[in-house]
């Protein structure tokens, strides 16, 4: 199976539930899932999104809002 990838950083005044939250939606309404999470010292995170290439659908990429 094919995936595509969408990165993202989090910024760290942002909460781990809010963070959820987003990311929870992104999953449901719009096919991404979670492939990774980095946690860095200054509490920043670099999300890893992955979602299956479908033939004929275009590449979107997540659009959080956080």
């Amino acid at each position: 199976m094919d995936y595509e990838y969408a990165p993202l950083r989090l910024p760290a005044n942002v909460d781990r539930l809010t963070a959820t939250a987003q990311l929870t939606l992104q999953a449901e309404y719009a096919g991404w899932e979670l492939a990774r999470v980095q946690l860095y010292r200054d509490g920043t995170r670099k999300v890893m999104m992955r979602r299956r290439i479908a033939p004929g659908q275009p590449e979107l990429q997540p659009g959080l809002s956080i």
